[in-house]
C-alpha cells in the first residue's frame, strides 16, 4: 500500500471559467459555451464546436510578464492558484525541494504547420513555432520560471498524462526525491489534435453528450488543472494546511487495440481495483466518480458497465461536458474538480445527458447532487489501451 500523500492547493483554468471556483459554478449551475473552432481549420471545416479559452486570459498581468507560450501559461495560472491555496510564496518555496511533473499530448509541439508550409514554399517564415517547439515541455518552462530546485518532467501517456504526472510526483515525495511537488496536466487546442478527431469519426458537430443513448462522439477542450503535494514532514514544519490525500492510485494496460479500449473493461477495471487496494477502501465508500466520459461510442458503454458493475448506486458525472476533452490535462482537472466536489459534497449534472443507453444500464448524474462520504474516484482512459484511476480522500 503507497503511503497517503497530502494535497494543500489545486488551481485550474477552463473553458468554464478562470479558476477553481468559476470552474465549479459555472458547472454547478449547468453552463457551458462551446464555440466554433476558429484558428483550427486548414484541414477540415468548422463544423465541429471546441471549449476553447477566451483571449482575456492573455491579458492577466501574471501570464503577459512570463513570456511563456499558451500551454506553459495555462499551467502558469493554475499553478499560481494552487499555490496560492496552499500559502505557498517565493520564501517556502526556495526554501524546499519543490518538483513539477505535467501531463501534456501537444505541449507546444504541433504549433508549426504555418512555419514549414511557408519554408517550403521559400519565404521566410517566423522563427516563433521553432522556438516554442523546443521549449516544449510544460513542466521544465514551469520550474524554470519559478526557480524551483526539485525535478522536472513531462508525461505524456496520451489522454492518462495528467493522472499519470500526480502517480508519478505523488512516488516523488514518498521516496524522498522532493518535499514539494506541483502536478496535472496542461493542454492547448492544435490544428493537428483538432483535425486528428474528426478524421478518426470521433468528433461531435453538436455540443457532446457523455453516456447519453445518442451520443456521437467528443468535443476537444483546452485548460489545466494542478495539485500542490507536499510530504508530512514539510508540512508539519511549515503549519500548512491539508485539503485532502491521494489515498490510492492504479494503471492497467487494455494491450487490447491502438485506439479502442477493450470491450469488457479489463484495464480500467484492474486500475480501480488497485487503487481500492491501494487505498484500503470498499467501493461502498466511494462518494461518487469523475468519469473520464468522453461522449464517445466504446470509451461511455466500457466505463459505464464498469460502474454499474463494480460501483452500483455510486452517482458518476463526466466533466467533459463542461470542459471539453482537453487530453493530456484532463486527468489534472479532473483530479482537481474531484476535489472540489468532495469538499462541497455536491457535484454537477452530466450537460448533455437525456436518454438512457439500454447498453450501459445507468445513467449519470442528471442534476446537481449532494454527495456524503469521504472518498472519491477519478477515471481515464486513453489511447493505447493506458487506463489510471485516482482515489482521493478527505
Amino acid at each position: 500500500m503507497g503511503q497517503p500523500i497530502s494535497i494543500v492547493g489545486a488551481g485550474c483554468i477552463t473553458a468554464a471559467g478562470a479558476g477553481l471556483a468559476a470552474t465549479a459554478q459555472s458547472m454547478l449551475a449547468g453552463r457551458r459555451a462551446p464555440a466554433a473552432a476558429s484558428g483550427l481549420c486548414d484541414l477540415h471545416d468548422c463544423a465541429y464546436p471546441v471549449f476553447s479559452i477566451p483571449e482575456a486570459w492573455r491579458e492577466m498581468e501574471m501570464v503577459r510578464r512570463t513570456g511563456l507560450e499558451r500551454c506553459g501559461g495555462l499551467a502558469w495560472v493554475a499553478a499560481c492558484e494552487a499555490l496560492s491555496m496552499a500559502g505557498m510564496d517565493r520564501e517556502v518555496l526556495s526554501a524546499r525541494r519543490v518538483g513539477v511533473c505535467l501531463g501534456t499530448v501537444a505541449g507546444a509541439a504541433l504549433d508549426d504547420m504555418a512555419f514549414h508550409r511557408e519554408f517550403r514554399e521559400g519565404r521566410n517564415p517566423n522563427i516563433r513555432p521553432v522556438l516554442d517547439f523546443l521549449a516544449a515541455s510544460p513542466a521544465e518552462a514551469l520550474h524554470r520560471k519559478m526557480g524551483l530546485r526539485g525535478p522536472a518532467m513531462t508525461v505524456t501517456t496520451a489522454c492518462t498524462s495528467g493522472a499519470q504526472a500526480i502517480i508519478q510526483a505523488a512516488d516523488w515525495i514518498r521516496h524522498g526525491v522532493c518535499d514539494i511537488a506541483l502536478a496535472g496536466g496542461t493542454e492547448k487546442l492544435s490544428r493537428l489534435t483538432y483535425s486528428g478527431f474528426i478524421s478518426l469519426m470521433i468528433a461531435d458537430p453538436a455540443p457532446c453528450r457523455p453516456f447519453d443513448r445518442g451520443r456521437q462522439g467528443l468535443n476537444l477542450g483546452e485548460g489545466a488543472g494542478i495539485l500542490v503535494l507536499e510530504s508530512e514532514d514539510s508540512l508539519r514544519r511549515r503549519g500548512g494546511r491539508r485539503l485532502a490525500r491521494v489515498a490510492g492510485s492504479g494503471n492497467g494496460c487494455d494491450a487490447y487495440h491502438l485506439s479502442r479500449p477493450r470491450p469488457d473493461g479489463h484495464g480500467l477495471r484492474r486500475a480501480v481495483e488497485q487503487a481500492l487496494r491501494e487505498a484500503g477502501v470498499e467501493a461502498g465508500e466511494v462518494a461518487f466518480v469523475n468519469a473520464h466520459g468522453t461522449a464517445t461510442p466504446d470509451n461511455d458503454r466500457v466505463e459505464g458497465r464498469l460502474f454499474a458493475e463494480r460501483l452500483p448506486g455510486t452517482p458518476f458525472y463526466s466533466s467533459k461536458a463542461y470542459t471539453g476533452h482537453t487530453l493530456g490535462a484532463a486527468g489534472g482537472i479532473e483530479a482537481v474538480l474531484t476535489l472540489d466536489g468532495l469538499l462541497r459534497r455536491r457535484i454537477p449534472a452530466t450537460a448533455g445527458f437525456a436518454d438512457l443507453d439500454p447498453e450501459i444500464g445507468v445513467a449519470p448524474t442528471r442534476e446537481p447532487t449532494a454527495v456524503a462520504g469521504r472518498v472519491a474516484l477519478s477515471t481515464s482512459v486513453a489511447y493505447g489501451g493506458n487506463n489510471t484511476a485516482l482515489l482521493l480522500r478527505l
